[in-house]
């Protein structure tokens, strides 16, 4: 329980007051006891209190008049109604009035500790989340958006703030699960178009027709099924922002209608030989290099580089591991909030586990180890669940080696277990990465495809025994 909190005893009879002050005060709890309603009430109107616990029946105003002046003043203080045999009506009425609990004369200590425990921890739980919500507010800016402290991630935020004032299109590239959506909603919610819509509208896995209707819209009887006019994706956006995720998935025909759209800022609903001026804003995402895919004819070049005005670049999580701790308490802040769960607290073996993993699925995946830690869903990444004991981190140099471990797993993996692109990738001769390989046994597979020594080329020979 928390020591700041404090037991507020209402109750006019002597004996009774002393009994609970010290019953309470036994099992470790601060405790104030006044002996009327109007005493009480100002102690709750002028400092924090934890519980009130109050006699139905005190000279003057009752423990009915203070129940709701207590809902009046603070609507999440629970109090704990004594009452005699025979008011139990009247507790009823204080329960509807907004009273926590009643407990019913004679009682006992232990009775009476139990409730107001219980009582205490919702209380608890109730100030936390309101505290959390208070963060969580306070952090409406990029920087509270893009979280972290590492060079790449500054480079970002210092990026997204000298772009947002301006109509500029944004062509933003990353990994799945980067947080491309989020930095768009942040060029957004800076620039001048912050108050008009923010649209985003995924390109894959649709097919031509439906994408087509999706960002232009269409006009009543314009095909089949079409039975009234729709405004598309782009009109809906009109003085905001349209962001265009997995554009690498996008038709070449539709394409080539963004391009003009580009171009010209008109669009021309499906069905509809009517113009219409557009003022929106362009913000595009690819997970693939779309200027190798252009060159292969794979996507309109003139396209690409209409949209690559200017380009943000999204680091990979295993990229920036020291923004790993200020993230997950970040994550483990809005589960909590959105839960209504205390926020745990993760130990430093896990920390190690996390900050060693490889994090195939970005800051999505880290978001998801978050929640499921505040549930208290076990997750493998995390250690042994409770009751057992984690392998314990002896020292510097396990946690180093365990560390270098995790990244080399993670770059023979990106490259599809090439020894020669992934020493490159890390900057160290491919002899010392083949050392070190055989070291963490790491030579049998690496993501799922056999590891290969480009001496040999691409031909699936391994390079290590």
């Amino acid at each position: 329980m928390s020591p700041d909190l404090r037991v507020l005893i209402v109750e006019d009879d002597a004996n009774v007051r002393l009994g609970c002050t010290q019953a309470l005060k036994l099992a470790g709890l601060r405790v104030e006891a006044v002996e009327s309603a109007e005493e009480g009430l100002r102690l709750v109107e002028s400092g924090r209190l934890g519980v009130v616990v109050t006699d139905m029946r005190l000279p003057r105003a009752d423990g009915l008049w203070l129940v709701q002046r207590c809902r009046d003043s603070d609507a999440s203080l629970p109090v704990i109604m004594i009452t005699g045999h025979g008011d139990v009506s009247l507790a009823v009425e204080a329960m509807r009035s907004g009273a926590y609990d009643f407990i019913e004369k004679p009682f006992s200590p232990e009775v009476l500790v139990e409730v107001v425990k219980r009582a205490l921890e919702k209380r608890m739980l109730t100030l936390e989340i309101a505290a959390l919500r208070q963060t969580l507010a306070q952090r409406d800016s990029v920087t509270g958006k893009l979280i972290g402290r590492s060079p790449q991630i500054e480079r970002v935020r210092r990026l997204v703030l000298e772009v947002a004032q301006s109509p500029v299109d944004v062509l933003i590239r990353g990994e799945t699960g980067t947080g491309k959506e989020l930095v768009a909603q942040a060029l957004h919610e800076m620039s001048p178009r912050k108050n008009a819509p923010f649209v985003a509208l995924n390109c894959g896995g649709m097919p031509d027709n439906l994408l087509d209707s999706e960002l232009f819209g269409h006009e009543q009887g314009a095909f089949t099924g079409a039975q009234k006019r729709r405004i598309g994706k782009i009109e809906y956006a009109n003085g905001g922002t349209l962001f265009l995720d997995e554009l690498e998935t996008m038709p070449m025909a539709m394409q080539i209608k963004l391009l003009r759209v580009l171009q010209e800022r008109r669009i021309e609903r499906v069905g509809s030989n009517q113009q219409i001026a557009v003022d929106v804003r362009i913000v595009a995402a690819t997970k693939v290099d779309l200027s190798l895919k252009s060159s292969q004819s794979a996507f309109r070049a003139d396209l690409y580089y209409r949209l690559n005005v200017v380009s943000i670049e999204l680091p990979a999580l295993r990229e920036r591991r020291e923004d790993i701790p200020l993230l997950l308490e970040h994550f483990m802040l809005l589960a909590a909030s959105r839960f209504a769960r205390p926020q745990p607290t993760v130990s430093y073996e896990q920390m190690h586990r996390l900050m060693a993993h490889s994090w195939p699925g970005n800051v999505r995946e880290l978001r998801n180890i978050a929640e499921c830690v505040v549930l208290g869903v076990h997750q493998p990444i995390m250690g042994e669940p409770a009751g057992s004991a984690p392998e314990a981190i002896t020292s510097l140099v396990d946690t180093v080696e365990s560390f270098e471990r995790g990244l080399i797993a993670a770059e023979l993996s990106r490259h599809d277990g090439n020894v020669a692109r992934s020493a490159r990738a890390l900057n160290i001769a491919k002899t010392t990465l083949n050392d070190k390989i055989r070291k963490y046994q790491l030579h049998q597979r690496a993501g799922g495809a056999a590891m290969v020594d480009s001496d040999f080329g691409d031909s699936g020979l391994s390079g290590l025994p």
